[in-house]
């Protein structure tokens, strides 16, 4: 992409509004920096990506050793649910911080696919934000990260961990009163912690982390498929 000279006049039109223009031409071609860059940014986000996938793996594994071990005999105590349940909470924070990460890298291939390649392969498409490249620019010269560790949460509740926290809870409830020594809420207690107390803290965690998943929010995630944006896609 060569650089325009300042001082020449501009009554011509914006240059980005043409920006794809060479995109199929040699010097905007598969050899050129830009598609070396956009090449080098999707083998990040899918690097991330995996990373993401490894995590929910262990956490399913977890989970199922948790539970052969939990409903294997009466005999063994309910409250290795719980720490699996706190395990899982460990999982998840660890899976927000790489998702954090993962957007940083899917939001750049977003800004190259929305303002350099849809508008290469359709020349009468205009360039929705102009000032795109400057963004970008100061996105490589000191990146930051785009959302915050509550929104990296919500996100893989929605995807993932709140179903993953409701199958764990729904097991320690059932093994608490269809598979107790002794009636509810007695068979709940841990050590000298109430039954009543245990319980309580389990409804409470479980509805922040529905609260966390659920709530309404501006989402500023870049490129994000949500839920509604399927459902107004779909109408159309």
């Amino acid at each position: 992409m060569t650089r325009e000279d300042p001082d020449a006049p501009s009554n011509g039109p914006d240059p980005a509004s043409s920006v794809g223009a060479g995109l199929l031409d040699e010097d905007m071609g598969p050899s050129s920096a830009l598609a070396h860059l956009y090449r080098g940014e999707i083998h990040r986000m899918k690097f991330w990506r995996e990373r993401l996938d490894q995590t929910t793996n262990w956490v399913v594994l977890l989970i199922a050793a948790v539970l052969t071990w939990a409903f294997s005999s009466a005999s063994n105590p309910h409250y290795v649910l719980l720490v699996g349940d706190a395990a899982v909470v460990m999982f998840l924070f660890v899976e927000a911080r790489r998702y954090r990460a993962y957007d940083l890298w899917r939001s750049r291939v977003r800004d190259l696919q929305q303002n350099v390649w849809a508008v290469g392969l359709d020349p009468e498409m205009e360039v929705e934000e102009t000032a795109w490249r400057e963004r970008l620019a100061r996105d490589y010269r000191t990146p930051v990260l785009k959302i915050s560790t509550e929104e990296a949460l919500a996100h893989r509740l929605r995807r993932v961990y709140f179903a993953l926290f409701t199958v764990l809870n729904g097991a320690w409830l059932l093994r608490v009163t269809a598979f107790g020594e002794t009636p509810w809420p007695e068979s709940a207690a841990v050590g000298s912690v109430s039954g009543l107390v245990v319980t309580a803290a389990v409804v409470g965690l479980h509805v922040v982390a529905a609260v966390v998943c659920c709530r309404p929010r501006t989402w500023h995630t870049e490129g994000e498929l949500l839920d509604e944006d399927l459902r107004e896609r779909s109408d159309r």
